[in-house]
């Protein structure tokens, strides 16, 4: 069993998308007792609708995604960016995160937001509207750990970011500083 386990969300579905290698990746420089899972449930959840949202209605693929949540001492968000903000199935994911508002599996929980994407800048506005709305669902997030890599397309066109020497360094960071708040929280 691992000290610390981090629960990674990728907001991309596609099976070789560059967030995702980045997520592998990620686990790949884990430090020993820290144990990083990708969550792969997030297509199999329904929109948010309040409507079943109700004890005894809650769609076992919601069920399931929040016990995942309740049970990570951190979450770590992988996103691209789709037409300037996060894809819908992330969006999604928060939604769900998010209720019973105040006393969610999310609310209190160390977060950070990383991502790659085509554009020049990253995925930046990706990671900040999840930012946003994971703050307002109730995460505590980490807006010090910050990780944007711009032209992924062509920077991992021939190489899977654990083989990029940056990336990698930039990956222990991100995971040490999610480490660190885990520690952090438990001291307090």
């Amino acid at each position: 069993m691992s000290d610390t386990s981090i629960l990674v969300l990728v907001g991309s579905l596609r099976a070789g998308s560059t967030n995702r290698q980045l997520a592998e990746a990620a686990i790949g420089v884990a430090p020993a007792g820290v144990d990083l899972t990708i969550y792969e449930g997030l297509a199999d959840i329904p929109f948010y609708n309040e409507d079943i949202d109700v004890e005894g209605s809650v769609p076992a693929a919601a069920t399931a995604f929040r016990d995942a949540l309740a049970a990570a001492d951190a979450v770590l968000v992988v996103t691209p960016e789709h037409n300037g903000t996060i894809p819908a199935v992330l969006k999604n994911a928060i939604d769900w995160a998010s209720r019973p508002f105040g006393a969610s599996p999310i609310t209190g929980k160390p977060l950070a937001a990383i991502g790659s994407a085509y554009g020049q800048f990253g995925g930046v506005w990706a990671q900040d509207e999840a930012r946003k709305a994971l703050t307002i669902a109730g995460a505590s997030v980490l807006e010090e750990i910050k990780l944007a890599i711009p032209g992924s397309v062509v920077r991992f066109a021939e190489i899977h970011p654990k083989d990029d020497a940056e990336v990698v360094g930039q990956l222990e960071a991100v995971v040490q500083g999610v480490v660190a708040a885990v520690s952090e929280k438990a001291a307090a």
